[in-house]
């Protein structure tokens, strides 16, 4: 590309770019309506990996009976966060979400610390499904085809299926993860309605939702078991620079999410105690683990809908792998054009405008450990135990705790960016909203550290418990190292971290002034 090229714009309408450097340093427009935002952000969550794995999981581990009474209290503590975070939105249009909004409140300094612990958090995420989806993949072969295949086989495969269509246009992506994401859905209403109609010996108990039924030490651990199943709803603004209307479409968005997720998630666990009864439900969930979802429905809608819905198991970690991997691969573009990471992860493919680059480090990256994972077991096939469920429990719980961190500081950065631009009267009301989610995310953080041995499956004292939360703190000590070095020897560039394309627009003027 010629210097005189590069300086061409295009509207940013039908499609085009709003950045002067050329359309390959741009996310493109108007390719995200919101339907296909919704269902982008959605499918990260996952909704039968939830019903399935996380819900007898908080049941069994923690013996807290008052799971769906949990999911209310953190779609409330989340809408009071998108309260402020939504607002920051409207103002901050840039891929890199989290980490632009807490440079544009706390510093670029921040902002790099961010900007490192978002790409660890959302890769390890996205990672550790891996090794489930390769574990259940096996096993269905082996029920279904007779034909015993390790885990990391399919877990490869889905990498690469998953690498491929994050190369495809922003919209393709969004059709494959609304299709298996509204089947996904369909599914769990039709146990739920199941359940409702066939209850448990104890009708339908109310009793979940007794706040008597949150006490005990397990509470806050239950917490954090939970709140990674709401992970995913943040993730809209990360999409903004491909929507019509970011500062419309952002917003709806988050709040559409964080409140389906609560409702489905609230209802759903609710129905699992109905079906088995609330007192029953600890043990039932003790004794069957990940296959209660399965047994409830295969007693009242049969063997057909079971298999199925084992089927759609599959597909739904599959949906979140796309979903996180098509995350990841933003930031790293948005880190890429602000020089966080080398200059060619700051460009997008010229078919389709998908940040190719940054797609390809996450395929990288995914395979490297997957394959560290599978040279690494040597149990027998069929056998899940370490390393096949430890990838998942110990990625799942690294990138939870990276993401309420993110969340944490998003609050209070939106407190400060407001403050600085003397609107603090005028957003009183997001400010108190913001200070509120900030500290109970903190709380959750903390008790998600405390009980890091609990959550990862490791014992009493064991050096997981502070080896593998360690990693998030590395990651926020090199970004904030690099922001350091990077303010002492390109101050310049430092001050441009979160500004997005309208970096760009800052450089054009400054090269016209010139």
């Amino acid at each position: 590309m010629t210097l005189g090229s590069s300086r061409t714009s295009r509207p940013a309408s039908g499609g085009g770019i709003n950045t002067f450097k050329g359309q390959d340093r741009a996310l493109r427009a108007d390719r995200l309506g919101t339907g296909g935002l919704l269902l982008s952000v959605l499918a990260a969550t996952g909704p039968i990996m939830v019903v399935a794995g996380v819900m007898p999981t908080t049941f069994a581990v923690m013996g807290i009976v008052g799971q769906p009474l949990l999911f209310v209290l953190l779609g409330v503590v989340l809408i009071l966060f998108s309260v402020g975070y939504a607002e920051m939105s409207r103002h901050v249009h840039n891929a890199g979400a989290f980490y632009a909004y807490i440079s544009r409140g706390l510093g670029g300094t921040a902002g790099a610390s961010a900007a490192l612990v978002a790409l660890v958090a959302y890769s390890a995420l996205q990672v550790g499904i891996y090794g489930l989806l390769g574990f259940e993949v096996s096993g269905l072969l082996a029920t279904y085809a007779d034909v015993d295949v390790a885990w990391w086989i399919p877990a490869l495969v889905a990498l690469v299926v998953v690498g491929a269509l994050a190369l495809l246009k922003i919209d393709v992506n969004a059709r494959v993860l609304g299709v298996l994401l509204l089947v996904e859905v369909v599914l769990v209403v039709v146990f739920d309605i199941a359940v409702v109609s066939d209850p448990g010996p104890q009708g339908l108990s109310l009793h979940a939702f007794n706040p008597d039924t949150l006490t005990g030490a397990g509470v806050g651990t239950a917490l954090c078991f939970c709140i990674a199943a709401f992970l995913g709803f943040e993730q809209a603004p990360v999409y903004a620079e491909e929507t019509s209307r970011p500062h419309v479409l952002v917003p709806r968005v988050m709040f559409l999410a964080v409140a389906g997720v609560a409702v489905f998630f609230a209802v759903s666990s609710w129905a699992l105690t109905v079906a088995t009864g609330p007192a029953k439900i600890v043990g039932a969930s003790q004794e069957q683990s990940a296959g209660l979802l399965f047994g409830l429905t295969e007693s009242r809608l049969g063997d057909t809908f079971t298999d199925v819905l084992h089927v759609l198991f599959v597909t739904g970690m599959f949906a979140a792998l796309l979903s996180f991997h098509n995350v990841v691969a933003r930031y790293a573009f948005a880190m890429g054009r602000e020089g966080l990471l080398p200059r060619t992860f700051g460009r997008t493919s010229d078919a389709s405008g998908a940040p190719g680059t940054g797609s390809l480090l996450q395929t990288a990256i995914s395979a490297v450990v997957v394959i560290g994972f599978a040279i690494a077991d040597d149990k027998p096939t069929g056998d899940p135990t370490a390393p096949v469920l430890h990838l998942f429990t110990w990625g799942g719980n690294i990138g939870a705790l990276g993401v309420i961190v993110l969340m944490a500081a998003a609050s209070f950065s939106v407190v400060a960016f407001f403050v600085r631009r003397g609107a603090a009267g005028a957003q009183g009301v997001r400010l108190v909203t913001s200070v509120l989610a900030g500290l109970a995310l903190l709380v959750i953080a903390g008790y998600t550290v405390k009980d890091f041995d609990v959550l990862v499956g490791a014992g009493p004292g064991s050096t997981l418990s502070w080896v593998l939360p360690g990693i998030i703190a590395l990651a926020a000590v090199g970004g904030a190292v690099q922001g350091l070095v990077m303010r002492s020897r390109a101050p310049e560039r430092h001050a441009r971290i979160g500004q997005g394309n309208e970096a760009f627009q800052l450089d054009k003027a400054a090269e016209s002034t010139d």
